[in-house]
Protein backbone atom coordinates (compact mmCIF):
# COMPACT_ATOMS: atom_id res chain seq x y z
CA UNK A 1 0.00 0.00 0.00
CA UNK A 2 1.31 3.57 -1.06
CA UNK A 3 2.35 6.09 1.60
CA UNK A 4 -0.30 9.28 1.03
CA UNK A 5 2.04 12.63 0.58
CA UNK A 6 1.10 16.00 -0.56
CA UNK A 7 1.86 18.31 -3.22
CA UNK A 8 1.84 21.77 -1.80
CA UNK A 9 2.02 24.68 -4.10
CA UNK A 10 3.40 28.65 -3.17
CA UNK A 11 -0.22 30.24 -3.31
CA UNK A 12 -1.73 27.57 -0.57
CA UNK A 13 -3.08 24.58 -2.89
CA UNK A 14 -2.67 21.54 -1.42
CA UNK A 15 -3.08 18.29 -3.59
CA UNK A 16 -3.09 14.71 -2.12
CA UNK A 17 -1.92 12.08 -3.80
CA UNK A 18 0.43 8.70 -3.23
CA UNK A 19 4.15 8.02 -2.99
CA UNK A 20 6.18 6.38 -5.05
CA UNK A 21 9.54 6.38 -6.14
CA UNK A 22 11.92 7.20 -3.09
CA UNK A 23 10.17 7.99 0.34
CA UNK A 24 11.24 11.69 0.80
CA UNK A 25 10.52 15.12 0.80
CA UNK A 26 11.94 17.80 -2.29
CA UNK A 27 10.81 21.34 -2.94
CA UNK A 28 11.36 23.37 -6.35
CA UNK A 29 9.54 24.88 -8.81
CA UNK A 30 6.28 23.03 -10.77
CA UNK A 31 5.99 22.58 -14.46
CA UNK A 32 4.26 20.61 -16.52
CA UNK A 33 5.15 18.71 -19.81
CA UNK A 34 2.78 17.57 -22.22
CA UNK A 35 4.17 14.72 -24.12
CA UNK A 36 2.89 11.52 -24.56
CA UNK A 37 5.75 9.17 -24.49
CA UNK A 38 9.74 9.87 -23.21
CA UNK A 39 10.21 10.08 -19.97
CA UNK A 40 12.86 8.46 -19.47
CA UNK A 41 14.34 11.92 -21.90
CA UNK A 42 12.26 14.45 -19.68
CA UNK A 43 13.32 13.29 -16.23
CA UNK A 44 16.80 13.28 -17.70
CA UNK A 45 16.22 17.04 -19.61
CA UNK A 46 19.42 18.92 -17.53
CA UNK A 47 16.60 21.93 -18.24
CA UNK A 48 14.21 20.29 -15.83
CA UNK A 49 16.75 20.63 -13.23
CA UNK A 50 15.78 22.07 -9.56
CA UNK A 51 12.14 21.68 -11.01
CA UNK A 52 8.69 19.41 -9.86
CA UNK A 53 7.47 17.50 -13.50
CA UNK A 54 3.95 17.43 -14.01
CA UNK A 55 3.22 14.69 -16.89
CA UNK A 56 -0.05 15.78 -18.11
CA UNK A 57 0.04 12.17 -20.07
CA UNK A 58 -2.72 9.95 -17.72
CA UNK A 59 -0.57 7.31 -17.82
CA UNK A 60 3.54 6.87 -16.73
CA UNK A 61 5.50 3.89 -16.28
CA UNK A 62 4.16 1.49 -18.82
CA UNK A 63 7.16 0.62 -21.17
CA UNK A 64 9.91 1.17 -18.08
CA UNK A 65 13.17 2.40 -18.34
CA UNK A 66 16.12 1.37 -20.32
CA UNK A 67 19.39 0.18 -19.73
CA UNK A 68 21.65 3.23 -19.60
CA UNK A 69 23.76 2.71 -22.01
CA UNK A 70 26.48 5.09 -23.80
CA UNK A 71 26.30 5.46 -28.15
CA UNK A 72 29.03 5.78 -30.24
CA UNK A 73 29.99 9.46 -29.32
CA UNK A 74 29.88 8.11 -25.15
CA UNK A 75 26.25 9.76 -25.05
CA UNK A 76 23.70 8.51 -23.30
CA UNK A 77 21.09 6.64 -25.61
CA UNK A 78 17.45 7.51 -24.52
CA UNK A 79 18.16 9.76 -22.02
CA UNK A 80 19.23 13.65 -21.83
CA UNK A 81 21.95 12.85 -19.47
CA UNK A 82 23.32 10.34 -17.09
CA UNK A 83 21.22 11.09 -14.40
CA UNK A 84 17.81 12.43 -13.24
CA UNK A 85 17.37 15.53 -12.95
CA UNK A 86 14.58 16.49 -11.98
CA UNK A 87 13.69 17.57 -8.28
CA UNK A 88 10.25 15.36 -8.23
CA UNK A 89 7.70 13.62 -10.80
CA UNK A 90 3.65 14.13 -10.58
CA UNK A 91 1.67 11.89 -12.50
CA UNK A 92 -1.91 10.96 -12.74
CA UNK A 93 -1.40 7.22 -13.15
CA UNK A 94 1.27 5.43 -12.07
CA UNK A 95 1.86 1.69 -13.78
CA UNK A 96 4.00 -0.85 -11.47
CA UNK A 97 3.79 -3.17 -14.28
CA UNK A 98 6.47 -2.66 -17.57
CA UNK A 99 6.29 -4.67 -20.49
CA UNK A 100 8.97 -3.22 -23.04
CA UNK A 101 11.80 -5.37 -24.65
CA UNK A 102 14.61 -3.24 -24.05
CA UNK A 103 13.40 -1.93 -20.26
CA UNK A 104 16.35 -2.94 -17.23
CA UNK A 105 14.02 -1.78 -14.40
CA UNK A 106 10.57 -0.13 -13.58
CA UNK A 107 9.86 3.99 -13.22
CA UNK A 108 9.85 3.59 -9.38
CA UNK A 109 12.76 1.70 -8.93
CA UNK A 110 14.71 4.24 -10.94
CA UNK A 111 13.24 7.44 -9.02
CA UNK A 112 14.10 5.52 -6.09
CA UNK A 113 17.58 4.29 -6.59
CA UNK A 114 18.31 8.11 -7.55
CA UNK A 115 16.85 9.69 -4.41
CA UNK A 116 13.69 11.06 -6.11
CA UNK A 117 10.31 11.47 -4.99
CA UNK A 118 7.31 11.11 -6.80
CA UNK A 119 3.10 11.29 -6.91
CA UNK A 120 0.32 9.47 -8.31
CA UNK A 121 -2.94 9.42 -8.13
CA UNK A 122 -3.26 13.39 -8.73
CA UNK A 123 -5.38 15.18 -11.26
CA UNK A 124 -2.61 16.35 -13.25
CA UNK A 125 -4.93 18.12 -15.80
CA UNK A 126 -6.29 19.82 -13.24
CA UNK A 127 -2.83 20.96 -11.65
CA UNK A 128 -1.81 21.73 -15.33
CA UNK A 129 -4.71 24.26 -16.21
CA UNK A 130 -3.85 26.19 -12.37
CA UNK A 131 0.02 26.49 -13.80
CA UNK A 132 -1.10 27.72 -17.21
CA UNK A 133 -3.58 30.31 -15.16
CA UNK A 134 -1.07 30.88 -12.53
CA UNK A 135 2.15 30.52 -14.31
CA UNK A 136 4.66 27.85 -12.73
CA UNK A 137 4.67 28.41 -9.16
CA UNK A 138 6.83 27.20 -6.19
CA UNK A 139 6.15 23.61 -4.64
CA UNK A 140 7.04 20.94 -2.41
CA UNK A 141 6.11 17.59 -2.11
CA UNK A 142 5.81 16.24 1.65
CA UNK A 143 4.75 13.63 3.61
CA UNK A 144 4.34 13.25 7.31
CA UNK A 145 8.13 12.11 7.57
CA UNK A 146 9.56 14.66 5.98
CA UNK A 147 7.98 18.44 6.46
CA UNK A 148 10.40 21.24 4.51
CA UNK A 149 10.31 24.59 3.33
CA UNK A 150 10.29 25.76 -0.01
CA UNK A 151 13.22 26.12 -1.92
CA UNK A 152 13.39 28.47 -5.47
CA UNK A 153 15.61 27.42 -7.87
CA UNK A 154 15.93 29.91 -9.81
CA UNK A 155 18.13 31.47 -6.91
CA UNK A 156 20.51 29.15 -7.35
CA UNK A 157 23.66 28.42 -9.59
CA UNK A 158 22.00 25.86 -11.36
CA UNK A 159 24.29 25.89 -14.14
CA UNK A 160 26.88 24.95 -12.40
CA UNK A 161 25.41 21.75 -11.16
CA UNK A 162 24.01 20.62 -14.72
CA UNK A 163 27.80 21.27 -16.82
CA UNK A 164 30.88 19.44 -17.73
CA UNK A 165 33.23 19.55 -15.07
CA UNK A 166 35.88 19.62 -17.97
CA UNK A 167 36.71 20.54 -21.62
CA UNK A 168 35.29 17.73 -23.81
CA UNK A 169 35.53 17.11 -27.64
CA UNK A 170 34.11 15.30 -30.16
CA UNK A 171 35.03 14.43 -33.13
CA UNK A 172 38.36 15.69 -32.63
CA UNK A 173 41.25 15.45 -35.48
CA UNK A 174 43.61 17.32 -37.37
CA UNK A 175 42.90 20.64 -39.47
CA UNK A 176 44.58 18.85 -42.19
CA UNK A 177 42.78 15.69 -42.24
CA UNK A 178 39.88 17.55 -41.29
CA UNK A 179 39.98 21.13 -43.60
CA UNK A 180 36.07 21.08 -43.98
CA UNK A 181 34.88 19.97 -40.39
CA UNK A 182 33.30 22.79 -38.95
CA UNK A 183 34.44 23.58 -35.51
CA UNK A 184 31.61 24.62 -32.77
CA UNK A 185 32.08 26.06 -29.19
CA UNK A 186 29.66 24.54 -26.86
CA UNK A 187 29.21 26.32 -23.70
CA UNK A 188 27.55 23.91 -21.71
CA UNK A 189 24.92 25.73 -19.49
CA UNK A 190 22.86 22.10 -19.23
CA UNK A 191 22.40 21.33 -22.62
CA UNK A 192 20.33 17.73 -23.83
CA UNK A 193 22.46 14.78 -25.03
CA UNK A 194 20.76 14.86 -28.23
CA UNK A 195 21.40 18.37 -29.56
CA UNK A 196 25.45 16.83 -29.30
CA UNK A 197 24.37 13.55 -30.84
CA UNK A 198 22.66 15.86 -33.87
CA UNK A 199 25.84 18.30 -34.34
CA UNK A 200 28.25 15.28 -34.36
CA UNK A 201 26.08 13.26 -37.04
CA UNK A 202 26.30 16.24 -39.22
CA UNK A 203 30.01 16.44 -39.08
CA UNK A 204 30.79 18.66 -36.16
CA UNK A 205 33.64 19.13 -34.56
CA UNK A 206 32.51 20.21 -31.10
CA UNK A 207 34.62 21.50 -27.65
CA UNK A 208 32.10 20.95 -24.89
CA UNK A 209 33.16 23.65 -22.14
CA UNK A 210 31.92 24.09 -18.72
CA UNK A 211 29.80 27.52 -18.29
CA UNK A 212 32.47 29.36 -16.20
CA UNK A 213 35.12 28.56 -18.92
CA UNK A 214 38.26 31.10 -19.22
CA UNK A 215 38.45 31.10 -22.79
CA UNK A 216 41.62 32.26 -23.14
CA UNK A 217 42.59 28.64 -22.22
CA UNK A 218 41.55 26.76 -25.42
Amino acid sequence: MSEKAVLTLEDNTVISGKSFGHFTSAAGEVVFNTGMVGYPEALTDPSYRGQILVLTYPLAGNYGVPKMELDEFGLPRGFESKKIQVAGLIVAEHSKDYGHHQAERSLASWLEDEGIPALFDVDTRALTKRLREKGSMLGKIENNEHQIDFVDPNTLDLASSVCVSETVRYNEGSLSDNSKRKRILLLDCGCKANIIRSLLKRGMEIIQVPHDHYFLNL
